[in-house]
Protein backbone atom coordinates (compact mmCIF):
# COMPACT_ATOMS: atom_id res chain seq x y z
CA UNK A 1 0.00 0.00 0.00
CA UNK A 2 1.34 3.41 -0.92
CA UNK A 3 1.78 6.07 1.64
CA UNK A 4 -0.77 8.28 0.36
CA UNK A 5 -3.68 5.50 0.37
CA UNK A 6 -3.11 5.21 3.85
CA UNK A 7 -3.24 9.40 4.60
CA UNK A 8 -6.66 8.21 2.79
CA UNK A 9 -7.84 6.64 6.76
CA UNK A 10 -6.07 9.46 8.46
CA UNK A 11 -8.43 11.14 10.34
CA UNK A 12 -5.94 13.80 11.86
CA UNK A 13 -4.95 14.32 7.74
CA UNK A 14 -5.17 17.38 6.31
CA UNK A 15 -8.51 17.84 3.77
CA UNK A 16 -6.58 18.46 0.61
CA UNK A 17 -4.01 15.50 1.26
CA UNK A 18 -7.02 13.08 2.21
CA UNK A 19 -8.87 13.84 -1.17
CA UNK A 20 -4.93 13.42 -2.81
CA UNK A 21 -4.47 10.38 -1.09
CA UNK A 22 -8.09 9.07 -2.50
CA UNK A 23 -6.82 9.93 -6.21
CA UNK A 24 -3.63 9.55 -6.46
CA UNK A 25 -2.70 7.01 -8.93
CA UNK A 26 -2.24 7.00 -12.61
CA UNK A 27 -5.62 6.19 -13.84
CA UNK A 28 -7.97 7.10 -10.89
CA UNK A 29 -8.95 10.92 -12.37
CA UNK A 30 -9.61 9.84 -16.09
CA UNK A 31 -11.61 6.65 -15.01
CA UNK A 32 -13.69 9.37 -13.01
CA UNK A 33 -14.03 11.29 -15.82
CA UNK A 34 -14.97 8.00 -17.86
CA UNK A 35 -17.43 7.36 -15.77
CA UNK A 36 -19.35 10.67 -16.03
CA UNK A 37 -20.99 10.36 -18.94
CA UNK A 38 -22.33 7.11 -17.40
CA UNK A 39 -22.21 2.65 -16.64
CA UNK A 40 -19.05 1.66 -18.30
CA UNK A 41 -18.66 -2.56 -18.36
CA UNK A 42 -14.31 -3.06 -17.66
CA UNK A 43 -13.82 -3.88 -21.25
CA UNK A 44 -15.09 -0.47 -22.75
CA UNK A 45 -12.49 0.78 -19.79
CA UNK A 46 -9.45 -1.21 -20.86
CA UNK A 47 -10.42 -0.41 -24.60
CA UNK A 48 -10.70 3.52 -23.57
CA UNK A 49 -6.89 3.58 -21.75
CA UNK A 50 -4.65 1.65 -23.59
CA UNK A 51 -1.60 0.51 -21.41
CA UNK A 52 -4.21 -0.48 -18.71
CA UNK A 53 -3.60 -3.53 -17.90
CA UNK A 54 -6.84 -5.48 -16.45
CA UNK A 55 -5.41 -6.29 -12.70
CA UNK A 56 -4.08 -2.67 -12.37
CA UNK A 57 -7.94 -1.58 -13.71
CA UNK A 58 -9.27 -3.75 -10.93
CA UNK A 59 -7.37 -3.21 -8.49
CA UNK A 60 -7.95 0.79 -9.17
CA UNK A 61 -11.90 0.12 -9.18
CA UNK A 62 -11.86 -2.08 -5.97
CA UNK A 63 -9.53 1.10 -4.51
CA UNK A 64 -12.58 3.76 -5.75
CA UNK A 65 -15.29 1.31 -4.70
CA UNK A 66 -13.38 1.12 -1.48
CA UNK A 67 -13.48 4.35 -0.88
CA UNK A 68 -16.73 5.27 -2.05
CA UNK A 69 -16.60 7.12 -5.58
CA UNK A 70 -17.71 4.17 -7.79
CA UNK A 71 -20.30 1.56 -7.88
CA UNK A 72 -20.02 -1.87 -9.06
CA UNK A 73 -23.12 -3.66 -10.21
CA UNK A 74 -23.09 -6.82 -11.34
CA UNK A 75 -26.30 -8.38 -13.61
CA UNK A 76 -27.22 -12.02 -12.98
CA UNK A 77 -26.88 -13.26 -16.68
CA UNK A 78 -25.09 -15.36 -18.51
CA UNK A 79 -21.87 -14.46 -19.37
CA UNK A 80 -22.06 -12.39 -15.83
CA UNK A 81 -22.11 -8.73 -17.01
CA UNK A 82 -20.34 -6.06 -14.84
CA UNK A 83 -20.47 -2.57 -14.91
CA UNK A 84 -19.22 0.81 -12.84
CA UNK A 85 -20.78 4.09 -12.19
CA UNK A 86 -20.01 6.94 -10.44
CA UNK A 87 -22.05 7.23 -6.60
CA UNK A 88 -22.65 10.83 -5.61
CA UNK A 89 -19.73 10.93 -3.43
CA UNK A 90 -17.75 10.26 -6.88
CA UNK A 91 -19.59 13.06 -8.82
CA UNK A 92 -19.23 15.30 -5.99
CA UNK A 93 -15.34 14.95 -6.30
CA UNK A 94 -15.26 14.76 -10.17
CA UNK A 95 -17.21 18.52 -9.84
CA UNK A 96 -14.58 19.51 -6.95
CA UNK A 97 -11.43 18.49 -9.73
CA UNK A 98 -12.97 20.43 -12.02
CA UNK A 99 -11.17 23.61 -10.85
CA UNK A 100 -8.08 22.40 -10.29
CA UNK A 101 -8.06 20.56 -14.09
CA UNK A 102 -9.00 24.31 -15.17
CA UNK A 103 -5.95 25.77 -13.16
CA UNK A 104 -3.50 22.53 -14.53
CA UNK A 105 -4.53 23.81 -18.06
CA UNK A 106 -3.62 27.14 -17.52
CA UNK A 107 -0.33 25.86 -16.13
CA UNK A 108 0.57 24.12 -18.97
CA UNK A 109 -0.55 26.89 -21.51
CA UNK A 110 2.33 28.82 -19.28
CA UNK A 111 4.59 26.10 -19.86
CA UNK A 112 3.86 25.76 -23.70
CA UNK A 113 4.35 29.38 -23.86
CA UNK A 114 7.72 29.49 -21.90
CA UNK A 115 8.31 26.84 -24.55
CA UNK A 116 7.79 28.19 -27.32
CA UNK A 117 9.37 31.73 -26.44
CA UNK A 118 12.62 29.80 -26.18
CA UNK A 119 12.35 28.31 -29.39
CA UNK A 120 12.02 31.67 -31.30
CA UNK A 121 14.65 32.81 -28.70
CA UNK A 122 17.97 33.90 -31.47
CA UNK A 123 20.38 32.35 -28.53
CA UNK A 124 18.35 29.14 -28.32
CA UNK A 125 19.84 26.31 -28.99
CA UNK A 126 18.04 25.52 -31.71
CA UNK A 127 19.06 28.96 -33.65
CA UNK A 128 22.67 28.07 -32.68
CA UNK A 129 25.32 26.83 -34.99
CA UNK A 130 26.89 24.68 -31.91
CA UNK A 131 26.02 21.17 -31.85
CA UNK A 132 24.37 20.99 -28.17
CA UNK A 133 23.24 18.18 -26.43
CA UNK A 134 19.99 18.69 -25.14
CA UNK A 135 16.80 16.54 -23.65
CA UNK A 136 14.02 16.23 -25.75
CA UNK A 137 11.46 19.29 -25.41
CA UNK A 138 7.98 18.17 -24.16
CA UNK A 139 5.43 18.14 -26.87
CA UNK A 140 1.35 19.71 -26.11
CA UNK A 141 -1.20 17.95 -27.75
CA UNK A 142 -4.82 19.46 -26.68
CA UNK A 143 -8.08 17.54 -27.24
CA UNK A 144 -10.90 17.58 -25.41
CA UNK A 145 -12.05 15.68 -22.41
CA UNK A 146 -15.48 16.65 -21.46
CA UNK A 147 -17.63 16.85 -24.14
CA UNK A 148 -19.97 18.73 -23.05
CA UNK A 149 -17.67 21.28 -21.19
CA UNK A 150 -14.90 23.40 -21.59
CA UNK A 151 -12.47 21.39 -20.19
CA UNK A 152 -9.12 20.58 -21.93
CA UNK A 153 -7.14 16.67 -22.01
CA UNK A 154 -3.81 17.77 -22.59
CA UNK A 155 -1.27 15.09 -23.31
CA UNK A 156 2.38 15.24 -22.83
CA UNK A 157 4.88 13.52 -24.79
CA UNK A 158 8.18 13.24 -25.87
CA UNK A 159 9.38 13.79 -29.68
Amino acid sequence: MKMTRSRAQDLNACGVTAAVAVIDGKWKTILLWLLEAGPRRPGELRRRLPGLTEKVLTQTLREMEGDGLVHREVHDVRPLKTEYSLTEFGRELSEALAPLSDWGHRRLEKLAEANRSLDASPTSPAHSNLTVLQSSPIKLQATPVRPTSTHKKVAISSR
